[in-house]
């Protein structure tokens, strides 16, 4: 009666859905569970009920995660709900824990090979053996390369027609990528050497192809719980296999709007067919979004709606539980520098109004993104840490280009140009200003140098004013010197405290967290997709990203992309995932009918006079800035308006917002026209109401009493 007791009091508190995922009988199960809907909670407490009613027993579990973070996470959940014992663990510590134990059988009394914590090493000097030159950027994509293949049960003889059959865009030719593959595989053997994908591999063979190692593990391991089954590799999908040996005790949970890694081999395919491979699986659909507030979920929804594809088959359609919030913010800016000191000094107003930095994330695409925000969140004196990347002047490549930019103050003469002398200093570590190559950490790193010569023109932009007498004045220029020195103070200035800091991170390495605000930025064509997503999966790869994002945020989003990428340059267009707005501030004509194609009013693009984004809203457009900016209303000029148009709107016998809206008001009241043309170029007021109003508006806005512009007698408008 006692543990019937406790395993009923595991049910308290549970959603329906989240009830019958826990409830669901033996057997095959799949929790298909959207972001922020507690799957943690569902799937700890699935075994807990059944441990607790005494269904099975808690040493019989092995439940996998994806990251220690998420295991340790499941293990201290049951421990409070009572039920200590469960093996939760990643893949690799799982295997690993298992080849360990039957090495001295498996192997025949030999000691276990290390195993390589980092395989940039060996594939550097394999590279070489190739014919192939790699420093440690392209050693990163071809290791990243071989792990691929050995998740994807590829051996280095097949690699050239699967890397064609999967669209892979490798760091070099297909056939010499294989050609390193092979050498690390015979590095690795001579070095007495194994890798982790080597590990897994391992335990599949100690269970398929020795029984007395098959039979000790089933017996110990019955029933199994795996979590982002999304994120499932073939060779982890194998050693699954492999654990259960023909059984079905099996409950997997994961969400396939969230598969954002098929680039390592992931892929969801596993999670979208569990039910054709176990008839009569049950499934369950966890749609309620206890994180995020409804304005959030929708625009999530509005984005993952327009999916394709296979994982588009098991979208979900989040239903938002907690109280409402603000809605998602757009932001269109004139180029990066002004996208990224916007961000800064938005994230300085939300520390400054009780927001913890740790609370606040700006989530970009590619890591070389970061730097325009470390920078612009130094100058805003912004605390921050950076998730998932090293810091820009802690990168390798940095720290060899810096070396090489104080070198070249030796050898290049002092009158060539700035951004020609770092140019040419540059290409001493390989850097040139050509197309950026192929290999996400090669590309990155082209990037992360490009950042240092498009700072370099900058720089040069604002040449040293040298006083020469009392009341006259001279240009420097710039030079590389000054540069490096300028280089050296940006890098001390970013050591600032990490331990409450605002989080920049990646896109992909911002799943699985969660902040209170979150800022998506770059989110342009070529860069959210990116220009190498080319196929429709890559594609839809790259929406999921954004869905993943938006779901990051509890209650406060914004969403940004800059016009151009510097000033004056190239104008790119937004995001084809974000959500269709007139970005001209137009709207459709009504009455178009049947078979036309709605015409659009194009109206005049406003900015607003504080930060410079680009204002969509109609509030917004009125006041001439973001509702969120801070207002400069003469509250005393305000109040008189506001008597004005009371007694005007009397007099006419009509609502005071016929007369002028209350955001006109304190349009009005911020900007203060002294001229018609400035009256008029407030949104809202037309030629009508100038000819109506504006002698008044004018007339108060100078100083005038409501007396003097509005006598006892009011007008009223003639018909």
């Amino acid at each position: 009666m006692v543990v019937h007791s406790a395993s009923e009091r595991v049910l308290a508190g549970l959603d329906p859905e989240q009830r019958s995922a826990v409830t669901a009988p033996a057997g095959p199960v799949c929790i298909l569970a959207g972001a922020g809907t507690g799957k943690t909670r569902a799937v700890t407490s699935r075994i807990a009920h059944r441990a607790l009613s005494g269904e099975i027993s808690a040493r019989h579990v092995l439940a996998v995660t994806f990251t220690a973070r998420a295991a340790a996470e499941m293990r201290s959940r049951l421990a409070v709900l009572g039920v200590p014992g469960v093996q939760a663990r990643t893949f690799h510590a799982a295997a690993l824990r298992q080849v360990r134990y039957f090495a001295p059988r498996l192997l025949e009394g030999r000691a276990m090979p290390e195993l390589l914590d980092s395989k940039v090493r060996l594939v550097t000097l394999a590279a070489a053996k190739a014919g192939l030159r790699a420093d440690r950027a392209a050693a990163r994509d071809l290791a990243g390369e071989i792990e691929w293949a050995k998740s994807s049960l590829v051996e280095p003889g097949e690699y050239v027609v699967a890397a064609a059959k999967a669209l892979r865009d490798t760091p070099h030719e297909p056939a010499k990528v294989a050609d390193v593959f092979a050498a690390y595989e015979r590095l690795k053997r001579s070095n007495g050497v194994i890798d982790f994908e080597d590990m897994l591999r391992a335990a599949v063979w100690g269970i398929e192809e020795h029984r007395d190692v098959a039979e000790q593990v089933r017996a110990q391991y019955r029933h199994f719980v795996v979590d982002e089954y999304q994120d499932v590799n073939p060779l982890q999908q194998r050693l699954l296999e492999a654990w259960l040996g023909g059984r079905d005790d099996l409950t997997v949970v994961g969400d396939a709007s969230q598969t954002i890694y098929s680039f390592t081999g992931a892929t969801s395919s596993y999670l979208v067919d569990f039910p054709r491979r176990y008839r009569g699986a049950t499934v369950v659909r966890l749609v309620r979004d206890y994180r995020s507030t409804p304005q959030v979920v929708g625009l999530a929804n509005a984005v993952i709606s327009q999916a394709r594809g296979a994982e588009a088959r098991l979208r979900l359609e989040l239903v938002g539980q907690r109280p409402p919030g603000p809605e998602p913010e757009l932001r269109i800016f004139t180029d990066e520098p002004a996208e990224a000191n916007a961000v800064a000094a938005r994230c300085r107003a939300l520390v400054d109004a009780g927001t913890p930095a740790k609370e606040i994330a700006v989530l970009f695409r590619t890591n070389a993104q970061s730097e325009a925000y470390e920078k612009a969140l130094t100058e805003a004196r912004v605390p921050y840490v950076v998730q998932g990347a090293e810091r820009f002047f802690e990168r390798a490549e940095v720290r060899q280009a810096m070396v090489a930019l104080r070198a070249a103050t030796r050898a290049i003469p002092g009158e060539t140009p700035l951004p020609a002398a770092v140019v040419e200093a540059l290409a001493a570590v390989g850097w040139a200003p050509d197309a950026a190559p192929a290999g996400g950490s090669a590309r990155e790193r082209w990037e992360a140098l490009a950042a240092l010569v498009q700072l370099a023109e900058e720089y040069a932009a604002t040449p040293e004013v040298l006083p020469i007498g009392p009341a006259a004045s001279v240009e420097r220029p710039v030079t590389l010197a000054d540069f490096n020195d300028e280089l050296a103070r940006r890098a001390a200035a970013q050591h600032v405290p990490t331990v409450d800091g605002v989080t920049l991170a990646s896109l992909h390495s911002a799943k699985g967290l969660e902040w209170d605000a979150v800022f998506l930025v770059g989110l342009s064509e070529g860069t959210l997709p990116t220009t190498y997503a080319k196929t429709v999966e890559q594609v839809e790869e790259e929406r999921r990203l954004l869905y993943v994002g938006i779901t990051r945020a509890r209650e406060w989003l914004w969403l940004s992309y800059a016009s151009a990428r510097s000033p004056g340059g190239r104008a790119r267009r937004p995001s084809r995932f974000l959500p269709q707005l007139d970005r001209s501030g137009g709207t459709e004509r009504a009455g178009a009918g049947p078979g036309r194609r709605p015409e659009r009013r194009r109206s005049q693009i406003v900015s607003c006079r504080i930060c410079g984004a680009t204002l969509l809203a109609g509030p917004d457009r009125k006041l001439g800035r973001c509702p969120t900016c801070p207002s400069d209303i003469d509250d005393e000029l305000h109040e008189r308006l506001r008597e004005w148009r009371q007694r005007v709107a009397g007099g006419q016998r009509v609502p005071a917002y016929v007369v002028f809206t209350d955001a006109t008001l304190v349009a009005l009241a911020e900007r203060r026209p002294a001229r018609a043309e400035e009256l008029i170029a407030i949104a809202g007021i037309g030629p009508r109401k100038l000819g109506l109003y504006g002698e008044a508006v004018l007339a108060l806005v100078a100083g005038a009493a409501v007396d003097d512009v509005c006598p006892e007698k009011t007008f009223e408008i003639s018909s």
